[in-house]
């Protein structure tokens, strides 16, 4: 008889992974450019989510500890002050509005107005910055916050031939013979920081596209970090990394209730009344993004065909902010059935990692 699995199975992040980058890191995936066509750039996405430092967990972890695996991030960190205090940098909610290097407002959810205001009870209609980042030692009471500490660099790199060292010239390669590359400057003594279950050797790694190496080093998480994860979110949270709902087909704002199917894919139960697991008043969040790890095509018979990526999904971005109607236990304790299955869970790799406010 098979064990089932358990689907509220406590997760315990232990440690954190520092990863500082030894030159250039990979922004993202780049495009074929054809010779009659340079114009363009890829998409710019980093840092890198934790599926890609799994793979590098993957081979160096037993099949046991891998299934146990679970890794939470991407954030960013001063290299002295993670070592010296374990301070390191989260994204800042979206109903904290910035200008400069400060927090202007704070909004709050009006349940009988039905509407977002700030202390003066009004809703500011000034341009405020996107994209920062607070410290998570001041989460509870955030006064300053950060700017990402990297810039992309654009890199044209030139397909070469098989046989020789020469730029692919024939006039039936498809595929041209420019590859542009957005690799990664980060300012010196910053640092990428992943929250993890397991812990890892130190040492020097290729860590995600084009073989980039970084340094890694893998501490114990202090128990002040420790306590607040494993605060109940309650009725009002943040989410800290970005979160995928829905069905491995379609994406949704909150987790849906799912049900197995004879072939043991996970589907909606009825696509038009399907059942929210959480109990929504509202939420302030920002335009979704796309969100893949996967590479699809596996069963080609054609050796020599190239990977495709599989169906994207979009994710409910980092800094969201959800009012429940119900409050919820911490992240740690959340139902796994309320996350999407592409093989492993997206649990597994922080999907939707979330502090109370």
């Amino acid at each position: 008889m098979t064990k089932e699995p358990d689907n509220k199975k406590k997760v315990e992040f232990e440690h954190l992974v520092i990863i500082e980058p030894l030159g250039f890191l990979y922004g993202s995936a780049g495009r074929f450019l054809s010779p009659e066509n340079l114009v363009g750039r890829s998409g710019t996405n980093f840092p890198p989510s934790s599926a890609t430092l799994s793979g590098i967990f993957a081979t160096h972890l037993d099949n046991k500890e891998i299934r146990d695996l679970y890794l939470a991030g991407p954030f960013w960190g001063e290299t002295e002050s993670i070592l010296r205090e374990q301070n390191f940098y989260i994204p800042t909610p979206l109903t904290y509005l910035v200008k400069g290097q400060k927090l202007q407002h704070k909004l709050t959810w009006d349940s009988e107005k039905k509407g977002w205001f700030n202390e003066e009870k009004k809703f500011p209609t000034d341009k405020f910055k996107k994209g920062t980042w607070i410290a998570i030692s001041d989460w509870e009471n955030p006064i300053e916050v950060k700017e990402y500490p990297w810039k992309f660099s654009p890199h044209l790199h030139p397909r070469l031939e098989e046989n020789q060292r020469r730029v692919a010239t024939k006039e039936t390669e498809e595929q041209g013979s420019l590859f542009l590359e957005n690799a990664v400057e980060m300012k010196l003594d910053t640092c990428l920081v992943y929250l993890s279950t397991h812990s890892l050797d130190s040492g020097w790694y290729r860590f995600g596209g084009e073989g980039h190496l970084v340094d890694i080093n893998c501490i114990k998480l202090n128990e002040k970090h420790k306590n607040l994860l494993n605060k109940s979110v309650g009725k009002q949270f943040a989410l800290i990394t970005p979160a995928v709902w829905g069905s491995n087909r379609l994406s949704y704002r909150q987790p849906i209730l799912l049900e197995n199917s004879e072939n043991g894919d996970r589907k909606e139960k009825n696509s038009s009344t399907h059942k929210d697991a959480w109990s929504i008043e509202t939420l302030y969040t920002s335009r979704p993004h796309t969100f893949r790890y996967r590479i699809g095509n596996h069963d080609n018979p054609q050796p020599r065909q190239p990977k495709l990526l599989s169906r994207g999904r979009y994710a409910v971005p980092a800094g969201t902010v959800y009012v429940l109607k119900e409050p919820l236990e911490c992240w740690q304790n959340w139902d796994e059935n309320w996350f999407p299955k592409e093989g492993p869970s997206l649990k597994r790799f922080g999907c939707g990692l979330a502090l109370p406010l």
